[in-house]
């Protein structure tokens, strides 16, 4: 079995507030802790994925703030307090300074790190 903590987590993505950290918890799954600062639109960072959208599911709870979660089909609103599953084809877009915790499959949240990445200058 495995445990960590946001500070003992590698961070994955850095930049302009926003901050990443992922780690391989087993069973095939990551955990990720993520801080995205109000303002904080995902949307150019998925561009060139399948329908410009990540294509990773997540299961998680959001700790602090206001996100607006935007699917093929409109957009949902969460806020701090709630557990949370996004479904594969979603844009995260920050309403308030947002923190939260997810658990998502290794293999679809590397690939759609890598592309993160690969988009950031």
């Amino acid at each position: 079995m495995t445990a960590t903590t946001r500070d003992d987590t590698p961070v994955a993505i850095q930049g302009d507030g926003v901050e990443l950290r992922t780690r391989d918890v087993g069973g095939g799954m990551s955990v990720a802790f993520v801080r995205l600062p109000q303002g904080t639109d995902m949307g150019p960072g998925l561009e060139g994925l399948p329908d410009d959208m990540c294509q990773c599911a997540h299961w998680g709870y959001l700790l602090k703030g206001r996100l607006r979660m935007r699917t093929k089909d409109g957009a949902d609103v969460y806020e701090a307090g709630q557990a949370f599953y996004w479904e594969p084809g979603h844009v995260p877009d920050a309403l308030e300074d947002c923190e939260y915790v997810d658990f998502s499959p290794t293999k679809e949240f590397t690939e759609v790190i890598d592309h993160v990445k690969s988009t950031m200058g």
